[in-house]
């Protein structure tokens, strides 16, 4: 029996932070798709040329992605770390919270990779799940994770459509030589 993709996996549209900030990750960069879920952004990412690993404990969402993703099936709260000896150019996370990872989430991008960070924040009750405090930042919480990196751009509040409060981070790693070109909005 094969298994077919969710028509919304295949075709739900990446977020437009991890569109927007792309451009930071070098051409084939190696990445890291963190909860991946359905894999909307290893999707996207791997279509732009990158090499994309896709993590999950969810072994159907997983096996409906393309085979230009790598995939492992990984429960990331109650097991050890499961990528203990890769690096990668940028870790991606969406819609998912976990704080005891950050260390190792970190410690997975190289010197001058890129993080990617989007999830609920504190304010989302209001509209909706999730609303219990554990999976919801505080403001400024993904700056406090990322103390002595370069922060490229960090946004706290109310998103539309859904409606939702979200903060999300793009970060660079230390230990870059030079600095990427960022492009900037007018």
């Amino acid at each position: 029996m094969t298994c077919s993709p969710h028509p919304a996996a295949v075709t739900a549209a990446p977020s437009a932070w991890v569109q927007r900030f792309a451009h930071l990750l070098p051409p084939g960069a190696q990445v890291l798709d963190l909860a991946c879920g359905s894999g909307r952004h290893a999707r996207w990412l791997a279509a732009q040329g990158h090499a994309v690993t896709g993590v999950d404990r969810d072994a159907h969402a997983l096996a409906a992605l393309p085979p230009e993703v790598d995939t492992l099936v990984a429960d990331l709260e109650n097991a050890p770390w499961p990528l203990p000896d890769r690096h990668f150019d940028a870790v991606v996370v969406t819609n998912y919270l976990w704080r005891p990872l950050w260390p190792q989430v970190l410690a997975s991008i190289r010197p001058g990779g890129v993080l990617l960070y989007e999830t609920f924040a504190q304010g989302n009750a209001a509209y909706g799940k999730p609303s219990r405090p554990d999976f919801l930042l505080a403001p400024g919480e993904l700056l406090q994770v990322c103390a002595g990196w370069t922060v490229v751009a960090y946004e706290h509040g109310l998103l539309r459509q859904p409606e939702r409060v979200v903060q999300r981070v793009a970060a660079i790693a230390p230990g870059l030589t030079a600095s990427p070109p960022v492009a900037l909005s007018a």
